[in-house]
């Protein structure tokens, strides 16, 4: 281009236009749709979020992509930052010890597996290149912390070398990012408004959305509670108590290796722990708390990193039912409805081979309970009930029962 040839600025007539059409073929997102705020950048590649709610959009991205197309983009970027991927991927590399560009590649497209097959179809055309499960062999539906486990980059990936939808997709600030002193942006406050009108408008629509935004919704609304940081203490400290299980490991190799020159140490690495969760199924469990209950195994599977393969689940009234490895929490069945007995559950989940680190009980409480202490950490969450300790009993309605022993950390749930 000759020096004296001004370049042609932002089409911002057809990228509102583009945004239109989203929000007519997605109105539940409109909220958020209407929150970014643009930001004309010829850094960019195509067009990219930061975690403050900006959208960086290129000049030549807008002229040559159909306005059609610009609405999935729209839509794509906007639900990399109401499913938080930015703050998740900072807490997976935290926790896995993923660090530099290439992991971050690996997160924007795990990211992108996650939830691209919410966002195109009905509308929004899936443009040629877009990222989806089946191009990388994976199956459909899955969280991006498990979607990223289960590949590595290589000749699959290679077309995807170009995908960079910024630091609102994996958390890794960009050199044409405003920053948070920029202009524009939203406070931590502001998103949590924009995420909760959006679970509204959801929840408002239930036969109309796809089941990765009602599953994004039902959580939105789920607000964390104190006892998940109960569970939290409880699971790193069974993580790093003795008998966890330790290994050694030279993927990562050990500090001491400096002393010993020519020779490789490996570090230590211990076992992430196994949670058995026993949920209270009997009649006098409602059907919201059971499914409370679900959106807690759900939490709990996120305090281990997304490691489902690490939660089983346990049905129990009066009977211990059948332990279900966690791969779907809304597809474990909740039998019971009879009375209340805790203790099969307890002795069942203890039976269980490899035997849990944490056992975490969901329960209104009104239950026997074990005589004694079991051999792994236990927290007990209760749902909330007026006369919890005062008096109830299936047989008899003047029976004071034994409230939690106190070798278990009790929490409220929603308290």
């Amino acid at each position: 281009m000759r020096p004296d040839v001004k370049e042609p600025g932002l089409d911002l007539e057809k990228l509102y236009a583009a945004r239109l059409h989203a929000v007519r073929v997605r109105p539940y997102l409109a909220t958020a749709l209407f929150a970014l705020h643009t930001v004309e950048s010829r850094k960019v590649p195509t067009m990219a979020v930061d975690r403050h709610w900006r959208c960086y959009v290129s000049p030549a991205f807008v002229d040559r992509t159909p306005v059609e197309e610009l609405a999935g983009v729209w839509v794509h970027e906007v639900t990399h930052l109401l499913r938080d991927h930015h703050g998740r991927s900072d807490r997976v590399a935290r926790e896995r010890g993923l660090t530099g560009s290439g992991e971050r590649l690996r997160m924007n497209i795990a990211a992108d597996c996650e939830i691209n097959d919410d966002v195109f179809g009905d509308g929004l055309p899936r443009p040629e290149g877009a990222v989806h499960p089946e191009m990388l062999g994976l199956p459909e539906g899955e969280l991006m912390e498990d979607y990223l486990r289960q590949f590595q980059l290589g000749p699959r990936t290679r077309d995807a070398g170009w995908l960079d939808c910024g630091s609102g997709a994996d958390g890794l600030e960009r050199t044409w990012d405003l920053g948070a002193d920029g202009a524009e942006g939203l406070s931590a406050q502001e998103q949590d408004a924009v995420r909760f009108r959006v679970a509204q408008a959801i929840t408002g629509r239930p036969g109309s959305t796809p089941a990765g935004w009602r599953r994004w919704a039902e959580e939105a609304f789920h607000p964390p509670q104190a006892w998940r940081e109960l569970l939290g203490a409880a699971v790193r400290s069974a993580a790093y108590g003795s008998g966890a299980g330790d290994d050694y490991s030279y993927g990562r190799p050990s500090r001491r290796s400096a002393s010993v020159p020519g020779a490789v140490l490996p570090s230590l690495r211990r076992s992430p722990p196994r949670v058995s969760v026993v949920i209270d199924t009997s009649g006098s469990v409602s059907d919201a708390e059971l499914g409370s209950a679900l959106l807690e195994v759900t939490a709990i599977s996120r305090a281990l990193g997304g490691r489902r393969d690490l939660v089983t689940v346990l049905p129990c009234d009066a009977a211990a039912r059948i332990v279900h490895p966690l791969c779907r929490a809304e597809g474990i069945p909740l039998l019971g409805g009879g009375g209340t007995d805790l203790r099969t559950g307890f002795a069942a989940a203890l039976r269980a081979r490899p035997r849990p680190d944490v056992l975490v009980v969901l329960t209104d409480g009104q239950t026997p309970w074990p005589a004694g202490r079991p051999a792994c950490r236990t927290v007990v969450g209760l749902f909330p009930r007026a006369r919890r300790f005062r008096s109830w009993n299936e047989d008899d309605p003047d029976h004071v029962p034994a409230g939690p022993p106190e070798w278990a950390r009790v929490v409220d749930i929603g308290g």
